[in-house]
């Protein structure tokens, strides 16, 4: 066995190191909804971002940083993850001013967000350090720890220190980050302070690099053979081996060569010295052992074709062949005297194989082709035959109908009929002749003059044409001159009625529509007029093309609406609003914030006059609108103020353990509001009961000691309009 040189491995290794012993960093940061949890009154997301901007005034300008956030943009989305900041050197205060604008809100899809910045540093190229901060469980991705697998796999030198920040004695979380962790070779720490995660970053900011695995040594066998499964060829063989593009050997001797390599990518070449060619063959080293194998060719042979005198044009014929069956060697049939092709047949489908005859009559010439030097070693002469093709339908037809064609012709896969402008090569629409005989063809939407035609499936070649002249339509449309914004309008129509044609309302000049109806809902059709008022058309559009082939004006008025609401209302109070205006089907009255189209609480129209709409559970300037179903138009706005609720509740300050404690109330009673004992800064709770069960109302004390608070919670929203302090003791 042979072994590569000492200075040969030297190149190897070179070509295969890091360009750079620093690795890029990028900083993986939790922006889900839970970092705005506290510790000692602070929130964690402003912890994390005083520590950060903190570590990164002493983080090396000369290193590669970035930043990637999940969780920060909406809620409930597990693809809310995004690179803020490229790895770069000197990114420092770009990180630092990323960090300090992110405001948590979302879920928390951590292993995505890894695999997301392993993929910006590029980790199967580079290596790559990423260091993860997170607060809880993996709340999107399935498996953690099979992703921080598949990432050591694939990268080339991936780490990823991991931080769990206040994850407590979550079992989940901790199993999960420390899986990442020990999977990629990186350091997991847990942190429950604002120091002890600054410590934590210190840490792992500085934690080292992994060292380079030693080169792993492969057994290659390199075989130079005589044609495809052919001997082993016995007069002298050079092997050149060559790895990015720098020699590891040249010109060794011996057949099979049976050397080692470092596991990587090669290229080898074996020289026959006998003939003096020279074949080259890229290929991999890994593993215990492997074997390359070049295969030169055989002696071209003689061959022979063996086919029918005759053949119909396009038709596939069976032609039978002697020879080489040397790798891509190919049958053709191809014009006489003429170098190439028109079709082909690769020997390795068989020693019968099919091959196409050309879209014409006349005389050609079958050949063998022996690769790689296309030597043609065999012909033979066939004569292609023309074909019986003819068409009939009719001479005339209305535009965009359905015509009937008749038609003779070779039917072969993928032959067609289409319709075409004459002089034009391209066509209009086609049916496939396998739809049978006759079949159904879609006319122009153009009047004009146009022809049927028989095509191949093989080069659109046009075997037969016939005329066809394409008429206009009988086309109408009859409805009220005027109608309301927004109103359903009755609409008389005459026309062809073709499958999906429809009644459409759109604004002159523009060719798309605001609304439509299909013919097929009937005659008349009832079609929405658009929510603004204005100069409109009505029109007769056919589904081929959206050809409009008939118009009609129509004006839309004004829609009256109005609203008589209080000028002030109690947060979450259900207030009685009059109303008038068109009670379309789905319109609504809503109320929302001053100047944003977006609603709060919304009740249908359908629930008549007045109607019960219950106000936000915020103190300020809101407004009661009018909205039409369609497109959510807002008709009409009324201003409400929304006051503050006068909320008391009346219980000991104190209680024990697993008793029922008595509290007394003063509130509004909304329907589901409830009286709830929860933890000091926690927003939900250990334990409620609903006002409707009475005043005052009987509450369980948690089983656990400590501070808590009692509040008094609106249903909406789960908004505390009230709380105080309640201490409990064994």
């Amino acid at each position: 066995m042979r072994y590569i040189t000492a200075w040969a491995a030297s190149i190897l290794i070179a070509t295969t190191a890091l360009a750079d012993d620093t690795p890029n960093t990028i900083l993986v940061l939790d922006g889900s909804g839970s970092m705005w949890g506290q510790i000692d009154g602070v929130a964690k997301i402003t912890i994390a971002q005083d520590v950060i901007n903190t570590l990164l005034d002493d983080f090396p300008t000369d290193q590669g940083i970035g930043l990637t956030v999940y969780g920060h943009r909406e809620r409930g989305n597990c693809t809310d993850i995004e690179t803020i900041v490229a790895p770069t050197t000197g990114a420092n205060d770009a990180v630092a001013a990323a960090v300090s604008n992110i405001s948590p809100l979302g879920k928390t899809p951590m292993t995505d967000a890894v695999i997301m910045a392993a993929q910006a540093l590029r980790y199967t190229e580079d290596s790559a350090t990423v260091i993860l901060v997170s607060d809880g469980v993996e709340t999107c991705h399935p498996d953690p720890c099979a992703a921080a697998r598949l990432l050591e796999d694939s990268g080339i030198d991936f780490t990823a220190h991991v931080i769990g920040f206040d994850v407590g004695s979550d079992p989940d979380a901790l199993a999960q980050m420390q899986c990442i962790a020990e999977e990629t070779g990186g350091l997991f720490l847990t942190a429950d302070t604002a120091d002890q995660l600054s410590q934590a970053l210190t840490s792992v900011a500085a934690a080292p690099p992994a060292p380079e695995p030693e080169p792993l040594l492969v057994s290659v066998i390199l075989t130079a053979v005589e044609g495809q499964d052919g001997p082993v060829i016995t007069d002298p063989v050079l092997w050149t081996i060559r790895a990015s593009g720098e020699d590891v050997f040249a010109d060794e001797t011996g057949n099979p060569l049976d050397v080692t390599l470092q596991e990587g990518s090669y290229v080898a070449t074996a020289y026959r010295v006998s003939d003096e060619t020279a074949l080259e063959q890229q290929f991999v080293a890994i593993g215990e052992n492997a074997d390359v194998t070049i295969t030169f060719p055989q002696a071209v042979e003689v061959a022979k074709l063996i086919a029918p005198e005759t053949a119909p044009l396009g038709s596939d014929i069976q032609v039978g062949w002697d020879g080489p069956d040397g790798e891509n060697d190919y049958i053709t049939v191809s014009a006489p005297d003429e170098p190439g092709y028109i079709n082909y047949t690769y020997t390795r489908e068989g020693r019968s194989l099919n091959l196409t005859m050309p879209p014409r009559a006349g005389t050609f010439e079958l050949r063998y082709v022996s690769e790689p030097d296309a030597n043609v070693i065999a012909t033979t002469i066939i004569e292609v035959l023309p074909v019986e093709v003819s068409l009939d339908a009719a001479d005339t037809v209305e535009k965009g109908a359905e015509l009937a064609v008749t038609w003779i012709g070779p039917d072969y896969d993928s032959d067609y009929i289409s319709v075409g402008r004459l002089g034009e090569a391209a066509y209009i629409n086609y049916t496939y002749t396998n739809e049978g005989t006759p079949l159904n063809l879609t006319m122009p939407t153009e009047v004009g003059d146009y022809e049927i035609r028989y095509q191949l499936r093989q080069g659109d070649v046009i075997l037969a044409t016939r005329p066809i002249t394409v008429t206009d339509l009988q086309v109408g449309l009859t409805a009220p001159e005027t109608a309301t914004a927004g109103e359903h309008v009755t609409v008389q129509w005459t026309g062809p009625d073709y499958d999906n044609d429809y009644i459409s309302v759109g604004i002159p000049g523009d060719a798309n529509y605001i609304n439509y109806t299909y013919t097929s809902e009937g005659n008349p059709v009832s079609l929405q007029m658009p929510t603004e008022p204005g100069d409109y058309e009505l029109r007769y559009q056919l589904r081929q093309d959206d050809e409009i082939i008939a118009t009609r004006p129509i004006t839309t008025t004004k829609i009256d609406v109005s609203l008589s609401t209080p000028s002030s209302a109690a947060m979450g109070e259900y207030v009685s609003i009059e109303w008038t205006g068109p009670d379309y089907e789905g319109d609504y009255i809503s109320v929302g914030e001053v100047g944003q189209d977006a609603y709060i609480n919304y009740t249908y129209t359908s629930d008549g006059a007045p109607l019960v709409l219950q106000m936000p559970t915020e103190v300020g300037d809101f407004e009661v609108r009018y909205q039409l179903r369609q497109d959510s138009v807002i008709l009409r706005r009324e201003p409400i103020s929304i006051t503050a609720l006068k909320v008391q509740l009346l219980a000991e300050p104190t209680a024990k353990t697993g008793e029922q404690l008595l509290v007394g109330w003063d509130g509004p009673d909304y329907p589901n509001d409830y009286i709830a004992i929860s933890s000091v800064g926690d927003s939900g709770y250990v334990t409620y009961a609903n006002t409707s069960g009475g005043n005052p109302v009987s509450i369980r004390v948690p089983d656990q000691a400590g501070d808590y608070e009692l509040r008094y919670v609106l249903r909406q929203g789960s908004t505390v309009v009230y709380s105080q302090p309640l201490t409990i003791t064994d």
